[in-house]
């Protein structure tokens, strides 16, 4: 089970900075999308204060967000990391779910 380190805590408080501690989230896509952003356009843009350096925390997972949220995040991924990475991402989750993002 994940408990998440300085580093992920520091990337979740730029994407929720009204979350108040004691944090006890195991990840943090799932509930930034799902309890704290407002709609889908609020999550890109909590997504657009991350750097591309944020975007290389390897240890989330997509599976826990909807289809549009992995959209949004892959499209963002694609374009704070250029490379291959969100190319990869965006077939293992049309492998894994089903759906195209």
């Amino acid at each position: 089970m994940r408990k998440l380190d300085a580093r992920s805590l520091e990337i979740l408080r730029k994407l929720a900075p009204e979350i108040s501690e004691p944090v006890h989230y195991r990840s943090i896509l799932p509930p930034v999308s799902m309890h704290h952003a407002t709609d889908e356009e609020d999550f890109q843009e909590r997504l657009e204060r991350l750097s591309a350096e944020d975007f290389n925390d390897k240890s989330e997972c997509l599976l826990c967000i909807s289809p549009e949220s992995a959209r949004i995040f892959i499209d963002l991924l694609e374009k704070k990391v250029p490379g291959e990475a969100a190319e990869r991402i965006r077939e293992l989750y049309k492998s894994s779910t089903g759906y195209e993002v």
